[in-house]
C-alpha cells in the first residue's frame, strides 16, 4: 500500500462507529471505544534467519517514519506512547483497559494524536521473533484512554 492508501484507511477508521460488543476479524478488533487495524501484515518468520527479520524490521519502521510524517503534516508532531508499562503490568496479571492491553502485545510504543473527540495512534510491532510485523492503526475515544496513551 501507498502511503494514501494508508491514510485512506485511517480516516475510514477514524470516523467509523465503534461496535456495542467486543469483536475480531482476521486485521481488525473493535469493541465499544476503540478499533485496531492491520495496515500491513508481513509473513511470519518460522523458518527466517536474522538477515531477513532485520531486513523486514527496517522495512516496516521506514513505512512507520513516512506515515508519522504524513499524519504529522496533517494533526502537528504526535506524542510518542511508550507501550512497555502497559505490557508489564499485563504480564504480572493487572488488567489493562482496551485497547491498550491489546496494543502493547504487540507494538512497544505508538505515535498519537488527538483528533476531534478520538484520539489515533499508529505503530509496528511483532508479538514473537517468529509472528509476522505489523503496522497497526488503533482509534479510540474518551478521555481516559487518550490520558492513558499520553496523547
Amino acid at each position: 500500500m501507498t502511503i494514501d492508501a494508508y491514510l485512506t484507511v485511517i480516516d475510514r477508521w477514524r470516523l467509523r462507529d465503534f461496535p456495542a460488543a467486543p469483536g475480531r476479524s482476521a486485521l481488525v478488533e473493535s469493541g465499544p471505544g476503540f478499533h485496531i487495524a492491520g495496515l500491513r501484515v508481513s509473513q511470519d518468520f518460522w523458518d527466517a534467519d536474522l538477515a531477513e527479520v532485520a531486513e523486514a524490521a527496517e522495512e516496516f519502521e521506514a513505512e512507520l517514519t513516512a506515515l508519522v510524517q504524513a499524519l504529522s503534516l496533517r494533526w502537528g508532531e504526535p506524542e510518542v506512547i511508550d507501550l512497555a508499562d502497559h505490557l508489564e503490568r499485563t504480564a504480572r496479571g493487572i488488567p489493562v483497559r482496551p485497547p491498550l492491553d491489546t496494543l502493547c502485545g504487540y507494538v512497544p510504543r505508538m505515535y498519537g494524536w488527538r483528533v476531534q473527540s478520538r484520539w489515533i495512534g499508529v505503530g509496528v510491532g511483532q508479538g514473537d521473533r517468529e509472528l509476522p510485523f505489523q503496522l497497526l492503526v488503533a482509534v479510540g475515544e474518551g478521555e481516559g484512554e487518550v490520558a492513558q496513551m499520553g496523547c
